[in-house]
């Protein structure tokens, strides 16, 4: 991809449907910035899996969108939160999820897919993930209350289902690592605690606790999906692997948006 088409997707994305932030917006509460640091913890991911499906072929058309649309967000989101980084701790660890992420772009624009790449992209990946999560700790630290907690929990949601779905790409792909069967298996697990302690948590909160339960719905669909391996129905397995967990982000931002609105602000 050269600089001009970065640069127009960078643009576009602005009233792309994955997410209804305002372009380049300003960062207005803790709570926002715990939803923004987590975003990019699980753009970490998204990204990665993006380019593992491109490299599948794996429904193309639209993950060349999420791959190109999520590359601009990761942009957005991360000058926003410089902007906004209320420590001088929070700014610098922010500079160095930049110097990372300039690594990690760089890798992931101007080449096809290919399985050399494929290796290091899930390297740098894991190590951006890191980073961001320790980011979004402190951003929660600063809020210390029970609704910050909250809101990092849903956003985690977004991130595990994007890790889950790039781990069973690699397998897919042959990107063979030992390791792997077993994290899906604690992060599966993860997931579905996360779940419980968020539908406790919004049971006095309709409209939340329905969000919750149609994020569930798609949930048994992936679930489903990255349990199954080998060659007979993958790339049908793939295709629903890749499509759930988009479903399921989708919802679990909503879900966050909405544990956002509850105002941790007001228990400072």
């Amino acid at each position: 991809m050269d600089r001009r088409t970065l640069l127009l997707t960078s643009v576009s994305f602005c009233g792309a449907f994955l997410f209804s932030t305002p372009c380049f917006s300003e960062i207005q509460s803790q709570s926002d910035a715990i939803n923004k640091s987590g975003r990019l913890r699980m753009l970490s991911q998204r990204i990665a899996k993006a380019y593992l499906q491109l490299g599948l072929k794996v429904d193309v058309e639209h993950s060349r969108k999420i791959f190109d649309s999520s590359i601009a967000s990761f942009d957005k989101q991360l000058i926003e939160l410089k902007s906004y980084a209320p420590t001088t701790e929070i700014k610098t660890q922010l500079l160095q999820i930049e110097k990372q992420w300039l690594a990690y772009k760089d890798l992931l624009i101007g080449r096809a897919p290919n399985t050399g790449d494929a290796q290091e992209i899930l390297k740098l990946s894991d190590q951006l993930l890191l980073a961001t999560e320790d980011v979004t700790k402190r951003f929660e630290l600063q809020a210390n209350s029970k609704s910050a907690q909250l809101v990092n929990i849903a956003g985690r949601q977004r991130m595990l289902s994007q890790r889950m779905a790039k781990l069973y790409q690699a397998q897919q792909w042959k990107l063979n690592n030992p390791e792997i069967a077993k994290e899906l298996a604690s992060l599966r697990k993860e997931f579905l605690l996360n779940m419980d302690a968020l539908e406790k948590s919004s049971l006095s909160q309709r409209r939340l606790n329905d969000e919750i339960k149609l994020a569930q719905q798609q949930w048994v669909y992936f679930d489903y999906a990255i349990q199954q391996q080998g060659e007979k129905n993958s790339q049908l397995l793939a295709t629903t692997v890749a499509t759930t967990s988009e479903r399921i982000l989708d919802q679990m931002d909503i879900v966050t948006s909405l544990f956002q609105s509850l105002n941790l602000d007001a228990s400072k």
